[in-house]
């Protein structure tokens, strides 16, 4: 949606899914010219119009998707201001990477009480290096390296297939951009870029999660929409848990009789992804033995394992490297290992979802308990997963809203 600013027509986003996320990053092209329509899972960008460059403060602490404006907002009209970022509490996320990068661009930016003021008359290409391979900061690269006078190199760069997509999408546009061996996107900078159609994957958390809450409830899942390539890792993970998996060109079905317990290690792509880890850990309260999660990616990820705790799942947490190579986050006092023992006999409760993954690792745990749950933060579920309430009534799990005129709740 952000890259369509770039564009001198009209884009089109086929099967995008139907989130609260979609609406909020509507309503920041929105405030800055552009028209978006969305109707069902097809979202119409035309950013011919577009005038202004401030995001209005109000989206501040909503999503990550204000930094990703800028570049864009650059190009088209020289200037942007941008509020704080937010997103879920799971550690240290930091916008560092971006401002670096864009400086390298050329830009003029500065931090301020509310967020991001910046600057630029021409962005030109750079060598970038990131020290982490971060998906947002290489987004914001890609994104800005487009229509950069000059050639872009970025290495260390995030190679996850949402990032390839947008790459994709990009080149579609008319951008110049290779992806090549070592983590390198090497991007030659044009002068203009055409509005473009993409049909976008299958989301690969959701799949993974729905896959799961069959297996830990002792049914069979299938999924249709996402492509095996984008679950390898996770297929390979469930299936030394003991998973039986059908895999067509259409669908993949997941079951098991007895699960066993695993180690994990989250990594970025192709690695584990730290986004499965939440309805992971549920999982391996399911299955037979102690099972370690050990997880690299954000430090305080594993934040919401006192409410499984309080479901009567045995978990401890570690502040050390229990699975693999020790990470960034040895010796900082950060407790980021679980050591899970199973099957624990899970226990309906009343919890506070804090982040979407959790959201919905918290689902899938009430699904399996033995009584009733009340889960409160629904707004959690409603921004990362589509028609989520539907999908897993048609599964055949017992369901309700309450309290829907507090959409927080």
């Amino acid at each position: 949606m952000v890259a369509a600013l770039l564009a001198d027509g009209p884009s089109t986003i086929a099967n995008a899914p139907r989130l609260s996320d979609v609406e909020i990053t509507a309503g920041m092209l929105r405030s800055v010219g552009a028209e978006v329509g969305i109707d069902g899972d097809q979202v119409l960008i035309d950013a011919g119009a577009l005038a202004e460059s401030r995001i209005p403060v109000s989206y501040s602490g909503l999503n990550r998707m204000p930094i990703l404006l800028v570049g864009p907002l650059l190009h088209r009209i020289g200037e942007a201001f941008v509020p704080f970022v937010g997103g879920d509490r799971i550690g240290a996320r930091p916008v560092d990477l971006h401002v670096d990068a864009l400086r390298q661009f050329g830009a003029e930016v500065e931090l301020t009480d509310q967020g991001l003021e910046a600057k630029a008359v021409k962005l030109h290409g750079a060598r970038i290096r990131l020290n982490w391979p971060s998906v947002g900061a290489t987004e914001t690269v890609l994104l800005t390296a487009a229509q950069a006078d000059g050639r872009t190199i970025l290495e260390n760069a995030a190679i996850e297939p949402e990032v390839v997509e947008l790459a994709l999408f990009l080149q579609r546009m008319g951008a110049r951009i290779e992806l090549q061996p070592d983590r390198r996107f090497v991007i030659e900078g044009v002068p203009r870029l055409a509005g473009a159609a993409q049909h976008l994957g299958g989301d690969r958390i959701e799949a993974f999660s729905y896959l799961v809450a069959g297996l830990a409830t002792g049914g069979s899942v299938r999924i249709t929409g996402c492509a095996q390539e984008r679950l390898v890792t996770a297929i390979t993970t469930l299936q030394r848990m003991g998973a039986n998996f059908v895999i067509t060109d259409d669908s993949i079905t997941a079951s098991a009789e007895h699960l066993r317990s695993c180690a994990v290690r989250t990594s970025p792509h192709p690695g584990f992804m730290t986004d499965w880890q939440p309805p992971l850990v549920v999982l391996c309260t399911r299955a037979h033995g102690m099972s370690v999660v050990h997880e690299t990616i954000f430090e305080d990820r594993l934040g919401y394992i006192d409410a499984l705790q309080h479901m009567k799942a045995e978990v401890e947490l570690f502040e050390q490297c229990l699975v693999g190579d020790p990470c960034r986050f040895q010796e900082t006092g950060a407790r980021h290992s679980a050591l899970v023992r199973g099957v624990s006999p899970l226990q309906g409760a009343e919890v506070a979802m804090p982040d979407i993954r959790a959201a919905f690792a918290y689902l899938i745990a009430a699904a399996a308990a033995g009584s009733p749950s009340v889960l409160h933060g629904v707004h959690h579920l409603e921004r990362g997963y589509d028609r989520v309430f539907d999908k897993f009534s048609e599964l055949g799990l017992g369901i309700r809203q309450l309290g829907l005129v507090d959409r927080s709740d």
